[in-house]
């Protein structure tokens, strides 16, 4: 190349340098901005929709299933501070019902000694010996199987009214007028006062009937919500569904919907652990407003177990939304998502080329996955966005468990696809020639003139 052919190259060059430098960056269209808009404010509606939704689910769960409602207050029966909490109560509630002077005065002298050792005595006064002597009895009696039988039944019996306290349209048998809920512990009483009488105090068979309360849940806001119960019974399920599909929504709406996806996605993970952190700090406000009169152990384990689902949804969105960011991330240009991608499909190569060669045939399965991999792609998300969204009350486990699924037949797929590797060309055995004796000389042919000397 001529010296002077490159000097015109290198001017052409340095022009349209200096040309792409002159101009200015193109604004960006006005519909554009307004879709960045309009999307940017789909997503934020939907992500404050999120913890909304998840408490309006829960509590139609909670309030309008009967049997989701016992399934939730179910383990509290065999909760050590409930069950302390219970035999306080009914100890002291037998204990005003019990006449101690009575009971002494119609025994015999000679028989008190053996009264006082039927009570327990403890060393110190016979009041308290009786009292303790009591409470081991209703002690057993709460820990017990027939207890979580009580405890399931009044539960079961009063969600009814439970409900109808909640949502404002009847109160019931709930008593609400204190903003308290409470259950009634005579099933209790009775059954402590015949293991009383089995174990040789009679004077507890003329206790009469005793109807006493265990609070289940008090708060100066009940009756104040009301009308907010009603209204997130009313939503259910459909508030969770709205707030997604604005999201869903926003992204589509976006220019880039891949970055769009990763903020959405995170702003919904972003969302449910705000509502985990605020359930954490209405439990300390919760429990700092109760009177002195109730356990504050107990209190908590209460609260503790009548969200627990609500916990778990949490959970669900949180993990989901950190899942749907990592994968949108993962399928992005940078540079660590593309070493992924790297390591993923050189792992898989690697493990298709090795079973290759060690004889794998894969007949016509593998052409069909590769003409037809995106469309079984998106049939596998679909059918595991499907599992997901029909499975009843899904826990976070659940959606990693879908997630590995996943991952493990999209490789499956992958493997499948992958183009198989060169067979190496096989070389037939040869098999050893006998040696040839040496060819003996020719005579020269008359034709072959003889050299002259």
């Amino acid at each position: 190349m001529a010296v002077g052919d490159s000097a015109d190259e290198l001017a052409v060059l340095r022009a349209r340098v200096a040309a792409l430098e002159a101009e200015k960056p193109a604004a960006r269209p006005p519909h554009h901005r307004v879709r960045s808009f309009f999307s940017a404010l789909l997503i934020v509606i939907g992500c404050i929709l999120i913890p909304l939704g998840i408490v309006a689910s829960w509590t139609a769960s909670i309030v309008g299933d009967t049997d989701r409602y016992v399934q939730t207050v179910t383990p509290l029966a065999s909760d050590p501070d409930v069950q302390a909490a219970v035999a306080n109560r009914v100890t002291n509630v037998v204990m005003e019902h019990i006449d101690l002077p009575a009971l002494l005065e119609g025994l015999a002298p000679e028989e008190r000694p053996l009264a006082e050792k039927a009570l327990g005595k403890l060393g110190g006064s016979l009041e308290s010996a009786l009292s303790s002597f009591v409470h081991d009895r209703t002690q057993d009696i709460v820990a017990s199987p027939a207890f979580e039988t009580i405890w399931t039944d009044a539960n079961r019996a009063i969600h009814t009214s439970l409900d109808r306290a909640l949502t404002g349209s009847d109160e019931g048998a709930v008593k609400i007028e204190t903003d308290t809920v409470t259950i009634d512990l005579a099933p209790v009483i009775e059954r402590v006062k015949a293991r009383l009488v089995e174990s040789g105090l009679d004077v507890a068979a003329k206790i009469p009937e005793i109807h006493t309360d265990f609070t289940v849940v008090k708060s100066d806001d009940i009756g104040k919500v009301k009308t907010a119960f009603s209204l997130l019974q009313a939503m259910g399920a459909w508030l969770p569904v709205i707030a997604v599909l604005l999201v869903v929504a926003g992204v589509l709406l976006a220019v880039k919907r891949r970055r769009t996806l990763v903020a959405a996605a995170l702003g919904v993970a972003f969302a449910a652990i705000v509502l985990g952190v605020a359930l954490t700090v209405f439990r300390t406000v919760y429990l700092n407003a109760l009177p002195a009169t109730v356990s504050p152990a107990a209190a908590g384990s209460v609260y503790d177990t009548l969200i627990r689902f609500l916990r778990t949804s949490v959970r669900v969105f949180a993990t989901l939304g950190i899942l749907i960011a990592l994968a949108a991330w993962l399928s992005g240009p940078s540079r660590p998502a593309v070493l992924v991608r790297g390591l993923w499909h050189s792992g898989i190569s690697a493990t298709r080329s090795t079973a290759d060669h060690a004889g794998m045939r894969l007949g016509p399965v593998g052409p069909f996955v590769r003409r037809y991999r995106t469309w079984i792609t998106w049939i596998l998300v679909a059918g595991a966005a499907a599992a997901l969204v029909f499975w009843s009350y899904p826990t976070g486990a659940v959606v990693v468990g879908l997630a590995l699924a996943l991952l493990f037949a999209l490789a499956i797929v992958a493997f499948l696809a992958e183009e198989p590797a060169e067979q190496p060309p096989t070389e037939k055995p040869t098999t050893p020639q006998p040696p040839q004796p040496p060819n003996p000389p020719q005579p020269p042919s008359p034709s072959t003139p003889t050299p002259q000397t």
